[in-house]
């Protein structure tokens, strides 16, 4: 029989020694981490599914407002109203702007979105704006994340199936859980960079669909700007498929202006800013980037242009004015004068900011039905966008979430 080991005194000096240092690696290693940097407070009891209303409000009046320069837009999902302001997400109850859940990190918010009950936040980091967080809306709940190379700004969308992320140089498409379905321009992957049909060129603008995604672009050899047409899922997620790519010849496709309005399955729609002899046009293309038509605009289009879709229309905004997009054809139906952002449905009715307040507008023509008065402080005329939260209308302008009521 084998006689017992027997620890020595340089055993346990040894044993010491190397608890000593795995204690010392894992402060350090939590000292770098980005635990470290994030503060998650889920909600403990969900506010839960709000009630429509019936039919527009009367009269409304400034409940509350909150820090909200990450979103770009106005934001509701699972409940809350969602701000993002330095750092810090916030699920807020949309009647009082009470906090009821709060995610923040020790970087800065670069973009926010909501999604199919979720909250994406991208935020800068020493690679760009390359760290997202996936949370759930009702509770702020952390589901996913996702880290990869991107530009120091990007500009987040979403169609509802695909999260867009555009960079100047670089663009991406998120699935709902973050997976990446498609990379498209600049990669720092040295075996990826000729997986790409042009990886040097300046990206200016993109929106998507369930089953394509319209990108404008400028290359260095082009002598215009280029409308390319993208699988938003191809089979690789590195290799881009296109659906067509032309470089523009109509007037004012030599601007930087040019942006993509709307997107469907088989039309594309762009903003033309025209030129000295040209005036502004709304540009229509098929699902392979051809040219397909024009329509005059009666005016220059603002850099603060946004799209929304409510049933079978696209509303674009223009900075004065609000047009009407058929949803098929994305043909103009009618214009409306006087709409300073982004309206709502309501009840069958349209509510869209002007300046006194709220106009209740006809959907099918644009023709205005009533006024409902807002009295907004340190208000300048600045572009917003609504969303609903039940009776309680949340107006995003100024950097600022507005939460409206009777």
């Amino acid at each position: 029989m084998l006689a017992p080991e027997r620890r020595t005194r340089a055993d346990l000096y040894a044993a010491a020694a190397i608890a000593v240092v795995v204690v010392i690696v894992l402060v350090a290693v939590w000292a770098i981490s980005d635990a470290r940097g994030t503060v998650s407070q889920p909600a403990a009891h969900p506010l839960g599914p709000v009630t429509p209303a019936d039919s527009p409000p009367t009269a409304l009046r400034e409940l509350w407002d909150a820090p909200d320069g990450a979103a770009g837009r106005a934001l509701f999902g699972g409940g809350v109203a969602i701000t993002g302001d330095g750092g810090t997400v916030t699920g807020r109850d949309p009647a009082t702007g009470a906090q009821v859940w709060k995610y923040q990190r020790d970087m800065p918010l670069c973009g926010l979105e909501v999604q199919q009950g979720t909250v994406v936040a991208t935020y800068r980091d020493r690679r760009g704006c390359s760290q997202t967080t996936l949370l759930t809306a009702d509770t702020g709940a952390r589901r996913a994340a996702r880290s990869s190379y991107m530009d120091d700004a990007v500009r987040l969308s979403s169609d509802g199936t695909y999260v867009v992320a555009l960079g100047r140089d670089r663009m991406e498409l998120w699935r709902p859980d973050l997976v990446r379905t498609l990379e498209y321009g600049y990669v720092d992957a040295p075996m990826n960079v000729r997986t790409q049909p042009r990886h040097d060129c300046a990206l200016f603008s993109a929106s998507s669909n369930t089953s394509r995604v319209a990108v404008v672009e400028r290359c260095p050899d082009d002598a215009a700007v280029r409308l390319t047409v993208l699988n938003p899922a191809p089979k690789d997620n590195t290799v881009p498929e296109e659906y067509g790519s032309h470089v523009l010849t109509e007037p004012g496709a030599v601007s930087d202006g040019v942006r993509v309005i709307a997107v469907t399955d088989n039309r594309i729609a762009l903003y033309l800013p025209g030129t000295s002899t040209a005036a502004p046009e709304l540009a229509v293309y098929d699902q392979a980037a051809n040219f397909v038509g024009a329509h005059r605009l009666s005016g220059p289009i603002a850099d603060t242009t946004a799209t929304v879709r409510l049933g079978a229309t696209f509303f674009v905004t223009t900075g004065t004015s609000l047009i009407a997009l058929n949803a098929t054809t994305l043909d103009p139906v009618w214009t409306a004068p006087d709409v300073l952002g982004t309206p709502v449905m309501l009840a069958g009715q349209l509510l869209a900011p002007i300046a006194e307040g709220l106009a209740v507008l006809d959907p099918g023509t644009g023709a205005q039905l009533s006024r409902i008065p807002v009295e907004r402080k340190d208000y300048h005329r600045e572009p917003s966008s609504l969303t609903l939260a039940g009776s309680i209308v949340l107006e995003s302008r100024g950097g600022r979430l507005h939460g409206l009521g009777r």
